[in-house]
């Protein structure tokens, strides 16, 4: 009789330690196999029509001529130029390069299509501060769209700041 009770307490215990495994395996494969979301990361995007708190209606770029006529809300004042300049040099140098002149200036650009030179007055005169907002926080046909990375806010100041380095 004893050693039919101490067979059975290690059956359990055999038992409870393969179900333990189990668990151990599944949580572990589990966690490897999971997609990673690293703070910042987007994974999905927002649904059709909804604003963030305190933010603004991003019209999609097949609306660009309706974005087109929105009014620039933020003055282009010195300190609205250096933060759309800060930003500039954080977004957009990559592509556009320091000096905003296109083209393959940027390190990025040298991979992709060139960008067209930002200072460009004839340019500049084509194209209204809403057309340029909505090419910033909308993206346009290689450019990517910053509308999460960039407040409504800052992309007017970029605006700004685009606007002050057009020639004269």
């Amino acid at each position: 009789m004893k050693w039919v009770f101490i067979l059975t307490l290690l059956i359990v215990a055999a038992a409870g330690g393969l179900m333990g495994a189990a668990v151990v395996v599944r949580f572990t494969h589990n966690m490897a196999e999971t997609a990673r979301i690293m703070p910042g990361e987007r994974v999905f995007r927002m649904p059709a029509g909804v604003v963030p708190r305190g933010g603004d209606l991003v019209l999609p770029k097949e609306q660009r001529e309706v974005a087109a006529k929105q009014p620039n809300p933020v003055r282009a004042s010195a300190a609205s130029i250096a933060l759309g300049r800060e930003r500039y040099v954080t977004f957009c140098v990559p592509c556009h390069g320091a000096e905003a002149k296109g083209g393959v200036t940027g390190l990025v650009a040298t991979k992709f299509i060139p960008t067209p030179d930002l200072t460009n007055a004839e340019l500049q005169k084509q194209r209204t501060d809403g057309y340029w907002h909505s090419y910033i926080v909308a993206g346009g046909a290689v450019m990517p769209s910053y509308g999460e990375a960039l407040s409504s806010e800052e992309a007017w100041h970029i605006v700004n700041f685009l606007r002050s380095v057009a020639r004269q």
